[in-house]
């Protein structure tokens, strides 16, 4: 049973938000970055003693995509040419992939690959980035049900139907 099918049993989800805490050693930098060039409106903020400052941006929906060693090679492979990527990278679905990518190279993103079709139908482009994150921005070209039909999409559970 999905999240989504809980919730529409009246039972409330498990998981209500992903938060991922990133540590910025240039909050300021980071702060303008992800709120003014990326574009995530920003939530709330807190801060306290010592100097301590956080600012919670808007990121939209959530998801956490896990993926095999061999996955995560092949979509290195795809968008980037090379392995790049460490263990986490962070993901952003923009409306413009192209001129996300101009915004954010111009707020100092670091361009590891441009805007690339991948084979599930999306335009993705790579950054090293402030606070020490590794992005990709990635602007989907069909719908899920256009992309439903594409050989190897669909879900885990589809999957294990499919090999038994």
């Amino acid at each position: 049973m999905t999240l989504s099918q809980d919730a529409d049993n009246g039972k409330p989800p498990a998981v209500r938000q992903l938060r991922l805490v990133v540590e910025a050693e240039d909050y300021e930098a980071a702060l303008a970055f992800y709120r003014d060039a990326l574009g995530l409106p920003e939530q709330a903020a807190f801060s306290g003693g010592d100097g301590a400052h956080v600012a919670i941006l808007d990121a939209g929906r959530a998801t956490l995509e896990i993926a095999n060693p061999a996955q995560k090679r092949m979509i290195d492979d795809v968008e980037v040419g090379r392995q790049v990527a460490p263990k986490i990278r962070v993901a952003f679905e923009v409306d413009d992939a192209r001129a996300a990518t101009d915004r954010l190279l111009s707020a100092g993103a670091e361009e590891i690959a441009p805007p690339t079709v991948t084979p599930w139908q999306s335009l993705n482009a790579r950054f090293d980035a402030p606070a020490g994150l590794h992005i990709s921005v990635f602007q989907e070209l069909r719908s899920l049900e256009e992309r439903e039909s594409l050989d190897g999409f669909g879900t885990e559970e589809g999957r294990r139907a499919d090999s038994s």
